[in-house]
């Protein structure tokens, strides 16, 4: 308890910063968006986000970003505590540990009004974490209404106003999770996006293999994609019109990777990349890119406390980037770590990855040759895959890697970003896999990871699987084939 004491009992206290002088942060989080698909990061079709591109040329765009988990509850606990899975406690759809500071409490008191918009339950990982203003789901459209977001920002920026203090505002579309929008069926409370697409509008991700099925799925995730960018035109809207903009840091990010096999709840490296765009007027030059600089959202609790002024606690993981936001350089970001602990359902599939910028090295310790990995992710693109891979072997050998694994991947992320080729067994990489071997035990050691004795058992199946029971309680979930085939059922269930 003696962190938490810390951080309330000191009450943060404000640096350099006066009241008046202090920025307010807005950060506005996509729900499974593929950081590709934004035009700015060379998406197709060219006038998918519109807004998000607009804010690109007022904003310093980051080519190296990543989440540190890939699945909705645990990145949101890190960006939350500024700790990692394990460090918190949060190993998946799980609390953390209330002795843990929260970046909420801390603004609270130091000053801060905040306000939560969406994905309030994954995004407050502890019961002692209050948020002033707060409004889910149900009361946004389904999470999918653009103007019904403009509404409650605005009574929220007023609110911050009327009580004259700055403000954290979380803002949060469950744009685009499935289910994705299909206009023939949309989802009670939601808006139609200001435009829709046709399946030969889709550019199919590389992971992926160029299916009907696939293109047909995928369009309507462009519908909600089209649809998240609406959001956020209106949400800032509502900033401008508050008045509060040339005193805000805005930031925009997902929070994992495209809800599709391969993707997301996985570490491969379309799974963690995420869309950073940070707008913070008269700091940031507009229209900037950081093409060198690995950052995570690990980094966003210690960056939002130099930037405010307010004093953090102890224990953070990640370390501030304003120095990146002014233009200069920073040491020690070639690299970024990234996780897998437990998936919806509880399961325990821990994964742990390197990646710097031309190799990524993922241990995947729940991989036995025998466990069926699944994931709720699948749908209809699962299901033309599966099709597909009746008649074709090299998309069956992908449908084996996504269900079985194997313990060690290695890719060259410079010429296969999309980590078709596992160069684990290539003599010629000796090197490099041993130097993010080495990377990545050093990481362990560094915050106490359990999956440390597994990655050092990794050759003695009957050790590591010990190291998952005593970190996880047991050490993978049940697979019998009736789950297996009713899993195969529901990945073909129509489009909702």
């Amino acid at each position: 308890m003696k962190l938490l004491h810390a951080a309330l009992t000191l009450s943060c206290f404000v640096g350099t910063l006066a009241a008046a002088d202090r920025p307010n942060i807005l950060l506005f989080t996509a729900d499974d968006l593929h950081a590709e698909s934004l035009g700015v990061y060379g998406g197709r079709p060219l006038d998918l986000t519109p807004n998000l591109d607009a804010f690109a040329a007022e904003s310093l765009l980051f080519n190296k970003a990543h989440v540190n988990v890939a699945i909705c509850a645990p990145c949101r606990a890190v960006i939350a505590t500024g700790r990692y899975s394990h460090r918190s406690g949060a190993m998946g759809f799980m609390p953390a540990r209330e002795d843990v500071p929260d970046i909420v409490t801390t603004l609270k008191a130091s000053g801060y009004h905040t306000g939560i918009l969406g994905k309030v339950g994954h995004s407050t990982p502890k019961k002692s974490m209050k948020w002033d203003y707060s409004f889910d789901q149900k009361d946004l459209g389904n999470g999918r209404n653009p103007d019904i977001y403009y509404q409650r920002s605005q009574v929220f920026l007023n609110e911050s106003r009327a009580a004259k203090k700055p403000f954290y505002f979380m803002v949060n579309s469950h744009d685009p999770h499935r289910p994705y929008c299909n206009p023939e069926k949309l989802t009670a409370g939601a808006a139609m996006p200001s435009r829709v697409y046709k399946p030969e509008e889709v550019n199919v991700p590389g992971f992926l293999p160029d299916l009907p099925g696939v293109r047909a799925e995928l369009a309507t995730y462009l519908n909600s994609t089209r649809r998240l960018d609406d959001t956020f035109g209106k949400v800032m809207q509502a900033l401008k019109e508050s008045g509060e903009a040339d005193n805000t840091l805005v930031l925009f990010i997902t929070d994992n990777g495209i809800a599709v096999p391969f993707a997301k709840c996985n570490a491969w490296f379309h799974s963690s990349r995420s869309p950073l765009l940070v707008r913070w007027p008269g700091v940031i030059k507009p229209g900037t890119r950081d093409d060198n600089h690995f950052v995570s959202v690990v980094d966003f609790f210690p960056t939002f406390m130099e930037a405010t002024g307010v004093k953090g606690p102890e224990g953070l993981d990640g370390r501030s980037f304003v120095p990146l936001l002014k233009g200069q350089s920073q040491g020690g970001r070639d690299h970024v770590f990234t996780q897998i602990d437990s998936k919806a359902g509880g399961a325990a599939v821990p994964m742990r990855c390197v990646q710097n910028e031309n190799f990524g090295y993922i241990y995947n310790p729940f991989s036995d040759g025998k466990y069926w990995y699944r994931n709720n992710n699948e749908g209809l693109t699962m299901a033309a895959i599966n099709k597909a891979a009746e008649t074709d072997a090299a998309i069956k050998a992908r449908v084996d890697l996504f269900r079985y694994r194997v313990p060690e991947e290695l890719y060259d992320l410079k010429h296969d970003s999309n980590c078709i080729h596992n160069l684990i067994n290539d003599p010629k990489h000796s090197d490099t896999l041993r130097a993010l071997q080495n990377n990545l035990v050093a990481q362990m050691k560094k915050t106490d990871d359990p999956m440390l004795a597994a990655f050092e058992n990794r050759t003695n199946r009957a050790k590591v699987d010990e190291v998952l029971v005593a970190t996880y309680g047991r050490a993978k979930d049940e697979r019998p084939n009736a789950k297996k085939v009713r899993t195969e059922k529901k990945s073909k269930e129509s489009i909702r």
